[in-house]
């Protein structure tokens, strides 16, 4: 009798063991990242994940799942259960440029993902060598005016540091020739060494190399200027007409989550990004904030869809 109590204790307890485990393993949250690991997508995904955790009380973890601008993971996630357990750090790139760029998405914006938060925004600052002959905007366009023109540099075909490009372009006349690169850190370093002469990129990756002499800015690209760089003016400010345009990051679900998890995920989420070390840590990146309630998340994805649609036109980038 005393060994059947034993053995049945022994088998009870392999059971809770079990259980805890299996417990341990549904309180994990999967966090994608569909670029690789160090980029901005990256470094933000990680500083949400962290504070989102310890909100949820739960473990979250995050999965670099880079390939084709971002799709490929982002892909991952619409095709995912919808169960509140697996999210994507969206981007103005995988979420609104994409859309119009790939004349074969595996996905849509609006129907495969459920908006969870929108964390941030970062305009772009538009840097030269230090050594450019390029000290203003004016300068800038002096020199496109030229028969050889300018060259800029980007991370890609159809990002959002191209487009911006394309746009400038537009706006101030004369030649420009874009020259891609396969990463924007290598384009950044050409830069500097004045291979190419300009290119937009995040405060976060060029104000080190500005405050070390090795890089100029010369505008903002977005409406405002930026608090990590509040003395660089905008390019309105200096002339340029209607030229916004900032990356921003938006937390993402697979479109059939339960409205019950969603409202879950997006209370935690305003939660840690009210965080006063969130938000340091964000601006300490250049991400800047801008509240957004659940229901202008949506309306917000379908405005920036048919702005960077536009603008993919106009550049004539398209990925196959």
């Amino acid at each position: 009798m005393q060994r059947r109590h034993l053995l049945s204790g022994f088998a009870g307890a392999i059971v809770l063991a079990h259980g805890a485990r299996a417990l341990a393993q549904d309180a994990t949250l999967k966090m994608v990242v569909p670029f690789g690991p160090g980029t901005t997508t990256d470094t933000i995904g990680r500083i949400v994940a962290d504070a989102l955790g310890r909100n949820l009380g739960q473990t979250v973890i995050v999965d670099n799942r880079a390939g084709a601008g971002g799709s490929t993971g982002s892909d991952q996630v619409a095709k995912s259960a919808p169960d509140g357990r697996t999210l994507v750090m969206g981007t103005v790139g995988t979420h609104a440029i994409n859309q119009a760029l790939f004349r074969k998405l595996p996905y849509d914006t609006l129907r495969d993902f459920a908006p969870i938060a929108f964390v941030g925004y970062t305009p772009t600052l538009l840097v030269v060598a230090a050594n450019s002959p390029a000290k203003s905007l004016k300068d800038l366009a002096a020199l496109a005016a030229r028969p050889e023109g300018l060259t800029f540099g980007s991370a890609g075909n159809g990002t959002s540091g191209h487009l911006a490009g394309e746009l400038l372009a537009q706006r101030l006349g004369g030649r420009m020739i874009h020259v891609p690169y396969k990463e924007g850190a290598v384009a950044l370093t050409s830069v500097m060494s004045s291979q190419v002469d300009f290119m937009f990129y995040h405060p976060a990756a060029v104000m080190p190399q500005i405050k070390a002499g090795k890089l100029r800015a010369l505008a903002c690209s977005g409406s405002v200027r930026s608090t990590a760089a509040p003395d660089v003016p905008t390019l309105m400010e200096q002339g340029i007409a209607d030229f916004d345009l900032v990356a921003w990051f938006m937390l993402y679900a697979p479109a059939a989550t339960p409205p019950a998890t969603l409202a879950r995920l997006r209370s935690a989420t305003a939660a840690a990004l009210a965080q006063p070390e969130l938000v340091t840590r964000l601006r300490d990146q250049g991400v800047e904030q801008r509240a957004m309630k659940p229901e202008e998340l949506v309306p917000f994805n379908k405005a920036e869809l048919v702005k960077w649609a536009e603008l993919v036109k106009r550049s004539g980038a398209q990925v196959d």
